[in-house]
């Protein structure tokens, strides 16, 4: 990197989506990787949305044609978790569903495609996508899960009513003040002081509003419903956070070698789908989702037809999903329907 200035964002952008970038080769996920997510955490978590998918068609809300597209597929996990259970609960849709991954980096592209061909063969329609612009669907039931705080942000910080922006010069993160009047705006308007801003939402939900007529969007992500007006950048490299402003954290070492993140306001996200119109919103903890999507009763599905050891095995690791001082809280959701 060199010693040109740049804005945090710019920085972050590169940091992860770079040619070199931390996203540009294959990372595990889970025990071996850096951090671990509900998808790496049990099969459950999609099995729980593929439920929920499952009762939304019976009740006619969604076409039994409609295309599930995941955005940031990663390995194609999660959307083959779905799959799977869709085939046990209810194996007909398989022959009328599409499904279809954006996914901007070829290599992904094609483990992805690889992982699906083990899996099911040619039982099942996968069509990629290079970025969401691309997509233009009538129906679809559209898979975030943790996305929004994969976008570069940009960090603010108010002193004597003064906003300053983030700049990374040197290798070192340092605050000018703040010449951006939509960030300015922005942080009037939510009386933000100090954290992260990213503005990009706002293209990327309208862009998923103007593409596809009908559809369903679920989103899974660290944040909560307000911002909190604190930093929550941080770094995770080998199962150890630190913040960004952490004086253990050396800038240049982990700059594309470990994946940075921070918290979602999520009552941005509300206001850019309401300022399209859209209203039939649900936020809630990943806790309260995935119960209501009905993973309970899949638990009790699976305890009627396999050993205990088995289903207690699958029990904790549900668990794990849905403890309130875990991942259950921590992961909030948006359900947005259009």
């Amino acid at each position: 990197m060199n010693s040109n200035k740049k804005t945090f964002k710019q920085y972050m952008h590169e940091w992860l989506y770079s040619n070199d970038g931390y996203y540009s080769t294959y990372k595990e996920i889970g025990k071996e990787g850096d951090f671990y997510t509900s998808v790496s955490t049990s099969s459950f978590f999609g099995g729980a949305i593929a439920k929920k998918i499952i009762d939304e068609i019976q009740n006619g809300n969604l076409k039994e044609n409609t295309t599930i597209l995941e955005i940031g597929a990663h390995h194609g996990y999660l959307l083959a978790d779905i799959i799977q259970f869709i085939y046990t609960l209810k194996p007909e849709l398989l022959k009328s569903l599409n499904f279809a991954i954006v996914e901007r980096f070829e290599h992904l592209q094609k483990f992805q495609k690889e992982y699906m061909k083990e899996s099911f063969g040619n039982e099942i329609n996968l069509i990629h996508y290079n970025d969401i612009n691309e997509v233009k669907l009538n129906s679809a039931f559209i898979l975030a899960n943790e996305v929004f705080d994969a976008f570069a942000c940009e960090l603010i910080l108010e002193k004597e009513n003064i906003l300053y922006q983030a700049f990374l010069e040197d290798e070192k993160i340092v605050f000018e003040k703040c010449e951006d009047k939509k960030l300015l705006e922005h942080c009037k308007k939510y009386s933000l002081t100090k954290g992260e801003v990213c503005l990009d939402y706002e293209e990327f939900i309208k862009t998923i509003d103007s593409n596809i007529k009908n559809f369903h969007f679920l989103t899974f992500d660290y944040g909560d419903r307000f911002y909190r007006n604190d930093f929550s950048t941080r770094v995770y490299k080998n199962h150890e956070v630190l913040p960004i402003f952490d004086k253990k954290i050396n800038l240049q070492t982990s700059y594309k070698t470990s994946d940075i993140t921070y918290d979602v306001c999520f009552n941005y996200l509300i206001d850019i789908f309401e300022e399209n119109n859209i209203t039939n919103i649900k936020f809630d903890t990943q806790m309260n989702s995935l119960i209501n999507f009905g993973v309970i009763e899949l638990l009790e599905i699976l305890k009627a037809h396999t050993s205990e050891s088995v289903y207690l095995k699958e029990l904790q690791k549900v668990k794990l999903l849905i403890e309130p001082t875990g991942m259950g809280d921590r992961f909030k959701t948006l359900y947005v329907k259009k």
